[in-house]
Protein backbone atom coordinates (compact mmCIF):
# COMPACT_ATOMS: atom_id res chain seq x y z
CA UNK A 1 0.00 0.00 0.00
CA UNK A 2 1.35 3.38 -0.86
CA UNK A 3 -1.13 5.60 0.95
CA UNK A 4 -0.24 9.18 2.20
CA UNK A 5 -2.35 11.11 4.27
CA UNK A 6 -3.12 14.87 3.62
CA UNK A 7 -2.57 17.83 6.27
CA UNK A 8 -4.09 16.20 9.84
CA UNK A 9 -5.42 13.17 8.43
CA UNK A 10 -4.22 9.67 9.85
CA UNK A 11 -4.98 6.23 8.66
CA UNK A 12 -6.13 3.73 10.86
CA UNK A 13 -6.75 -0.23 10.63
CA UNK A 14 -9.56 -0.98 13.27
CA UNK A 15 -8.88 -3.61 15.29
CA UNK A 16 -11.18 -6.46 14.33
CA UNK A 17 -14.57 -6.41 15.91
CA UNK A 18 -15.33 -8.03 18.97
CA UNK A 19 -16.98 -11.64 18.36
CA UNK A 20 -17.72 -12.66 22.09
CA UNK A 21 -18.60 -11.24 25.20
CA UNK A 22 -16.33 -11.64 28.07
CA UNK A 23 -18.20 -14.27 29.87
CA UNK A 24 -17.83 -16.19 26.05
CA UNK A 25 -21.53 -15.68 24.45
CA UNK A 26 -20.75 -15.29 20.69
CA UNK A 27 -22.28 -12.16 19.08
CA UNK A 28 -24.05 -11.88 16.32
CA UNK A 29 -22.82 -10.47 13.69
CA UNK A 30 -25.67 -7.10 13.50
CA UNK A 31 -25.16 -7.01 16.95
CA UNK A 32 -21.74 -6.18 16.82
CA UNK A 33 -20.58 -2.67 17.74
CA UNK A 34 -17.82 -1.25 15.24
CA UNK A 35 -14.60 -0.66 16.93
CA UNK A 36 -13.27 2.52 18.43
CA UNK A 37 -9.79 1.44 18.63
CA UNK A 38 -6.88 0.65 16.04
CA UNK A 39 -3.38 0.76 14.63
CA UNK A 40 -2.00 3.92 12.96
CA UNK A 41 -0.80 2.86 9.46
CA UNK A 42 -0.14 6.38 7.78
CA UNK A 43 0.32 9.95 9.15
CA UNK A 44 -0.03 12.73 7.39
CA UNK A 45 2.57 16.10 7.78
CA UNK A 46 0.24 18.06 10.20
CA UNK A 47 -2.36 20.84 9.65
CA UNK A 48 -0.74 25.02 9.35
CA UNK A 49 -1.55 27.27 11.90
CA UNK A 50 -2.27 30.67 11.26
CA UNK A 51 1.84 31.51 10.00
CA UNK A 52 2.01 28.72 7.92
CA UNK A 53 3.74 26.81 10.11
CA UNK A 54 3.29 22.91 10.15
CA UNK A 55 1.91 21.73 13.84
CA UNK A 56 3.19 18.42 14.25
CA UNK A 57 1.25 15.21 14.73
CA UNK A 58 0.77 13.49 18.30
CA UNK A 59 0.12 10.03 16.65
CA UNK A 60 2.86 8.24 14.56
CA UNK A 61 2.75 4.94 12.75
CA UNK A 62 2.51 1.74 15.05
CA UNK A 63 0.36 3.88 17.53
CA UNK A 64 -2.67 1.97 18.54
CA UNK A 65 -5.18 4.26 19.52
CA UNK A 66 -8.70 5.44 20.56
CA UNK A 67 -10.83 7.00 18.10
CA UNK A 68 -14.17 8.76 17.80
CA UNK A 69 -17.46 5.98 17.07
CA UNK A 70 -18.79 8.12 14.14
CA UNK A 71 -15.54 9.91 12.91
CA UNK A 72 -13.65 9.39 10.08
CA UNK A 73 -14.14 7.74 6.30
CA UNK A 74 -14.23 4.21 5.91
CA UNK A 75 -11.95 3.41 3.18
CA UNK A 76 -11.09 0.42 1.36
CA UNK A 77 -7.49 -0.50 0.09
CA UNK A 78 -5.95 -3.16 -1.70
CA UNK A 79 -9.10 -5.36 -0.28
CA UNK A 80 -8.28 -4.40 3.45
CA UNK A 81 -11.03 -1.70 5.29
CA UNK A 82 -9.17 1.23 6.93
CA UNK A 83 -10.77 4.47 8.60
CA UNK A 84 -9.11 8.00 7.65
CA UNK A 85 -9.63 10.29 10.22
CA UNK A 86 -8.44 13.92 11.19
CA UNK A 87 -6.18 14.25 14.04
CA UNK A 88 -8.92 15.77 16.15
CA UNK A 89 -11.19 12.18 15.86
CA UNK A 90 -8.30 10.43 17.85
CA UNK A 91 -8.83 11.02 22.02
CA UNK A 92 -6.42 8.48 23.12
CA UNK A 93 -2.84 6.95 22.47
CA UNK A 94 -2.67 3.42 24.22
CA UNK A 95 0.42 2.65 25.64
CA UNK A 96 2.03 -0.11 27.48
Amino acid sequence: MNLKPLGDRVLVKPAPKEEKTSSGLYISSGAQEKPQKGEVVAVGEGRRDDNGNRIPMDVKVGDQVFYGKFGGNEIKVDGEDYLLLRADDIYAIIEG
